[in-house]
């Protein structure tokens, strides 16, 4: 494979010592991007857009075109491993992800299969390769996968959920179907998310979106122990290289040393949670991505550049920091703003690399 010429993000999920602190954007292909949306009029609707590993590597590239970005995320979406489990995943306008069929009894996930990663979501690891390719060793590429909480919550409720009643109920309810529907996705994740990294994927993030719904208690067993075990399962070495994991509990802000025992190499914290602190409760067991508030890329360029400043201080020194946004970029985000972001950040992180 070609040799990296951009490594900093993989050696500060490592905690090798960079030059900067890298830097990547949850969501940074997307809609807030006037090219995005062209290309995604091209494809005829999102899933299209999925499916196409032209087209998924053509959306992965446009905000490395146009930002200095570290790393690259393959544009997918968290859902195609219930849509290969034959949910049927469908987008409505305004509406967010729907399945056409849901599970909601023991019988219903009993019968679901545990896809095949390269036969059942092969256009997702041709995507992964394509874009290896494509990008020719400017940055590495992040492979992802939803975490078991988050996808059974959609294909027990049917799609996106205020208060995850559904859920909920079969968890404390029905434990046994849960447990059940939760194993048989963390099986799918682990060998969806090695497929990727044989495809190329040089770092993984596991989307913990809805973790941060669960009581303390159900957390733990029905969200943290699968994906410990998922994390369990995953190839850590590819291609003579570490391959870095992420775990990333939005709302996870309460348990993070318990994240950082998963045997992660990063805990990626949301906005809510104060990254100095979070390095003082976790220490040196993992590296830490994050977390600035999305909305400040509404600011003007000088109050996103005074947010970055006071993030860098609360982490201070060291490496071990990858910046990112606490959840993804939203559609309204002038483009600009996103650049001013990536600029300070690698403008004010200097100082807190120098040997």
């Amino acid at each position: 494979m070609t040799a990296l010429k951009n490594d900093r993000f993989l050696r500060a999920l490592l905690k090798q010592p960079v030059d900067v602190t890298p830097v990547w954007m949850m969501r940074q292909a997307g809609r807030y991007l006037p090219e995005y949306r062209a290309s995604r009029a091209s494809a005829g609707d999102f899933m299209s857009l999925c499916k196409n590993p032209q087209f998924a590597c053509e959306v992965t590239m446009q905000p490395l075109d146009r930002y200095p970005l570290d790393a690259a995320i393959l544009f997918s979406d968290i859902l195609t491993i219930p849509d290969a489990m034959g949910l049927g995943l469908y987008f409505e306008t305004g509406e967010g992800p729907r399945f056409k069929k849901t599970v909601s009894t023991l019988a219903d996930i009993e019968a679901l299969p545990v896809p095949d990663a390269q036969k059942d979501l092969g256009y997702v690891m041709d995507a992964v390769s394509t874009i290896r390719r494509e990008l020719n060793g400017r940055v590495p590429l992040i492979g992802f996968a939803g975490s078991p909480w988050t996808l059974a919550t959609y294909m027990v409720e049917g799609g996106s959920s205020k208060d995850f009643r559904k859920s909920k109920a079969m968890l404390y309810d029905n434990p046994q179907a849960m447990h059940l529907l939760l194993d048989k996705l963390a099986q799918s994740v682990t060998s969806y998310l090695n497929g990727q990294i044989l495809a190329g994927a040089q770092a993984v993030q596991i989307f913990d979106s809805w973790g941060g719904s669960l009581s303390s208690a159900a957390y733990q067993e029905f969200s943290l122990a699968y994906m410990r075990k998922i994390v369990n399962g995953l190839i850590r070495e590819h291609d003579g290289r570490k391959v870095p994991v992420i775990l990333f509990t939005k709302g996870g802000g309460l348990w993070l040393e318990s994240i950082a025992d998963a045997g992660a190499d990063a805990l990626g914290l949301d906005w809510t949670c104060d990254i100095g602190e979070a390095r003082r409760r976790v220490g040196s067991k993992v590296s830490l991505q994050g977390n600035m508030d999305p909305t400040v890329l509404y600011a003007r360029p000088e109050a996103i550049r005074q947010e970055v400043a006071r993030i860098l201080a609360s982490y201070g020194s060291g490496t071990g920091h990858v910046f990112n946004l606490g959840h993804g970029i939203t559609p309204e985000v002038d483009p600009a703003n996103a650049g001013a972001f990536i600029e300070a950040v690698h403008e004010l992180s200097a100082q807190y690399h120098q040997n």
